[in-house]
């Protein structure tokens, strides 16, 4: 994983279209990560990449806050879906909740992301919540977080 830098930012935006594309159809319109102005993101030290051989089969907007980090967003490239991204990315991120010093992992999704959802709860993330999204009308987030015990 390496932190974005503005070069990168056409390839974000490209990225996150096309991981989140089967969530525009399914939801009738772009989810909050496709619309996103990665700009500022990228210059605040929040995305970061995962490169394999020059690369990029994924990334991760993160968030750091006093007391806990916000995934606002992951997404794999389509080429490189169904083969451990995703999955290698949250364990990365849990090493970096212990390097940070933060004691959990938050993130929210849409309700209607099923299998997102269900990955999530597979990978030890508890549902907090749900909530009408005040962005989307019509649209329900489901909150969820991740204790993460310090090494």
């Amino acid at each position: 994983m390496r932190l974005a830098s503005p070069d990168d930012l056409q390839t974000v935006t490209m990225l996150t279209a096309a991981a989140y594309r089967p969530y525009t159809e399914l939801l009738g319109s772009p989810p909050i990560p496709v619309t996103e102005d990665y700009t500022p993101r990228i210059e605040r030290g929040e995305v970061w990449l995962r490169d394999i051989d020059g690369q990029i089969a994924g990334l991760m907007v993160v968030e750091r806050h006093s007391d806990h980090l916000m995934l606002f967003s992951i997404a794999v490239s389509p080429a490189f879906q169904r083969a451990g991204h995703g999955l290698a990315m949250l364990e990365w991120l849990e090493g970096k909740a212990r390097e940070w010093a933060r004691p959990e992992i938050r993130l929210y999704t849409n309700a209607r992301m099923e299998r997102n959802i269900a990955l999530y709860r597979a990978f030890g993330f508890q549902e907090t919540g749900r909530r009408p999204n005040p962005y989307r009308p019509g649209w329900t987030l489901v909150d969820m977080a991740k204790e993460i015990v310090a090494a």
